[in-house]
This record gives structure tokens, C-alpha cells and sequence, in this order.
């Protein structure tokens, strides 16, 4: 796949010895200009690749603070046509994030899948996970992907038979998304110590960048889990400091600064 930001992105750490953060925010919340300004405020601050979350009513893996989140942006109007206008105007500001979209495949089915692939591509998303893609589906939706220069991220959870983690990551393009615990998202002090030692097997039967999510939310987590793995995905705590800001009515520039501060502290000890 030629000149996709996330592609050419992990060449780049990996030809520097380094390892990254991906962020993860809820696109749209608490505005869609927010979202907007968050992007370029942590591509400032060293952040290669960056998740979207598109808001659904019902998402399967989120954790409350995120689920709170989509909701709050469904509430504000916040639609698909929006978001891709967003990240059409980031790119028209000269933004290089390699930008993900995760979403639901009710919404991708609704779209239309192929139809879908291509608007995405087209506003600059340079790659898409879909957590509850249908088994039936997912050799259909891959080549759609592909023919529109988009990086098809697949989950790998810790229950997964250790063929099909195999399986998953040979058909993984990008990276994998290694889910660090069973369950939703949502903050934690710790990961399970299996954690590293999964990612560190799983990356000898693969070439393709593993990234571990779920759970991670300080310094301590991100290093731990990138002794194995190529990047550490952080969602809930980013929302969780965007929620304080928002109650404490906090004007954009300081959500953004005080969601740059976070990255900043997460990123140090991968820099």
C-alpha cells in the first residue's frame, strides 16, 4: 500500500528504534472544532498516529466514560458528514497524522461499505478498525479497504486461540490492535503481566506492528506495554480529562492544552 501515513509512519519508528503513543478521542466531542484542534495541538507534540472514534449508540467494547462520550456528541449533532468534513479541513491545514476511524459496522453497512471506504479515503483517514465486523464480512470489507489506500487494523484479544492470533495478524494491515484484558475500556493501574509476554510471542510469527489497547493510562502502562509491543493506544484517560474541563466549563484552548499536557507525559518516555 503506497503513501499511507500509518504505513510509512511505523517504517519511520522502526527504522529510529522507537516506539509510539496512538491516542484515542472521541471525534466530535465535546465539538467537532475541538476534535479538530486536539489533532494539530498532539501531532506538535511528537504523536504519529491518532484514533477517531465515530459516536454510536451502541457501542460493544466501550467502557462508560467513552459510551458518556459518544452520547454526549450524538446529543450535539454530531453525524458522519461532520467528521469527515473535519478531518478534510485538518488535512487542508497541512495536518500529517495518520488518522484512524473507529467504527461501528452498522454504520459502515448503512453507508455502504465500499461507498464508505471511499469517502473516508477521500476526507484523508488513512485507515479503519471495525471492531464488530461479521466474520461473513470481513473477507469482503478487506479488499474494499485496500482498493481505497486504507489500513484494515484488526482486534486480537487475549482469549483468541493462538492459530487464529496468527491468522488475524497475517490479514492485519498497518497494525494489530492487541486488546491488553478481557471486558470494555476504561482506565487501570496495571495490565496483566501475560500481556507483554503475548505481544512479544505473537510478534515473532509477524512483521506487521502490533499496538496494544485498554487499560493504558499513565507513563508506568505505556513503558510496559512498549517493552513487547511497537505502540500503546490511550483512550478513557483523554476523555476522562476532557470531561473535567468540559464540567469546569473550560474554554477550547485550555481542553486542548490540558489534553496536549496528558500526551505530552505519555509520549516522554518514548521519545
Amino acid at each position: 500500500m503506497k503513501d499511507n501515513r500509518i504505513i510509512n509512519a511505523f517504517a519511520e519508528l522502526k527504522s529510529a528504534g522507537k516506539k509510539t503513543l496512538l491516542p484515542f478521542f472521541t471525534a466530535g466531542y465535546p465539538d467537532v472544532e475541538t476534535t479538530g484542534g486536539i489533532l494539530h495541538d498532539i501531532e506538535k507534540r511528537g504523536v504519529k498516529i491518532c484514533e477517531l472514534g465515530i459516536p454510536f449508540s451502541d457501542p460493544i467494547a466501550d467502557g462508560p466514560t467513552i459510551q458518556a462520550s459518544y452520547s454526549a456528541a450524538l446529543d450535539a449533532g454530531v453525524t458522519l458528514q461532520k467528521l469527515f468534513d473535519m478531518v478534510r479541513s485538518y488535512r487542508a491545514e497541512g495536518g500529517q497524522l495518520g488518522l484512524l476511524m473507529m467504527v461501528s459496522y452498522s454504520i459502515v453497512f448503512r453507508y455502504g461499505a465500499e461507498k464508505f471506504c471511499i469517502a473516508a479515503a477521500d476526507a484523508g483517514v488513512d485507515g479503519l478498525i471495525v471492531p464488530d465486523l461479521p466474520m461473513g464480512e470481513a473477507e469482503a470489507f478487506a479488499p474494499l479497504a485496500e482498493a481505497s489506500g486504507l489500513c484494515n487494523v484488526m482486534l486480537i484479544a487475549p482469549t483468541t486461540p493462538e492459530d487464529r492470533k496468527v491468522e488475524i495478524a497475517k490479514q492485519s494491515t498497518g497494525f494489530v490492535y492487541y486488546i491488553s484484558v478481557s471486558g470494555i475500556t476504561g482506565e487501570r493501574t496495571k495490565l496483566p503481566p501475560e500481556t507483554v509476554a503475548a505481544v512479544a510471542e505473537l510478534k515473532t510469527h509477524t512483521d506487521t506492528p502490533v499496538c496494544v489497547g485498554f487499560g493504558i493510562s499513565n507513563p508506568e502502562t505505556v513503558v510496559e506495554v512498549c517493552k513487547a509491543a511497537d505502540g500503546a493506544i490511550v483512550g478513557s484517560a483523554f476523555i476522562h480529562r476532557i470531561n473535567d474541563a468540559v464540567a469546569a466549563n473550560a474554554p477550547r484552548e485550555e481542553i486542548v492544552a490540558n489534553v496536549g499536557q496528558l500526551v505530552s507525559e505519555l509520549i516522554a518516555p518514548l521519545a
